[in-house]
């Protein structure tokens, strides 16, 4: 279960603090996650989408190394902790309404994001001819 608290984030403002404002006010949803897109800083390939807790948003700003919530797992978790592809962010970004986080990152040790051993999780395109969507590998 994670924690719903935003702590230690401050309580989210009017829409204009929250749209205008340069105060990170970070909205979780009922889970207590924040949307997560991951992408490379040299690229824009989009590596992953993940989320995170407040715990997961505020060791990867302090830390400079991306952490996220497995809801699979049900715990806090270091990307690369055990792969060795650990995410050192060159950017955090949040967008306007702040319920969204995108990291550019560098990716450490073998260079790939994806559990699978692809460079990013969006390696397979959905065809959009015919009855039945079906899915193809895509380019590298």
């Amino acid at each position: 279960m994670t924690d719903s608290a935003s702590a230690p984030f401050p309580a989210r403002g009017s829409a204009a603090d929250i749209e205008q404002g340069l105060e990170l006010q970070p909205k979780f949803d009922n889970d207590g996650l924040i949307a997560a897109i991951v992408t490379d800083a040299t690229t824009d390939t989009v590596l992953m989408f993940a989320w995170m807790n407040a715990e997961a948003l505020r060791l990867s700003l302090e830390t400079g190394v991306a952490h996220f919530w497995s809801r699979s797992r049900g715990r806090l978790w270091r990307k690369g902790e055990e792969s060795g592809n650990i995410l050192t962010i060159r950017e955090a970004r949040v967008d306007c309404d702040q319920d969204a986080v995108w990291l550019r990152v560098s990716v450490g040790g073998a260079g790939v994001a994806c559990h699978t051993g692809a460079v990013s999780c969006f390696y397979r395109t959905i065809s959009l001819d015919g009855d039945v969507p079906r899915l193809a590998r895509a380019d590298p």
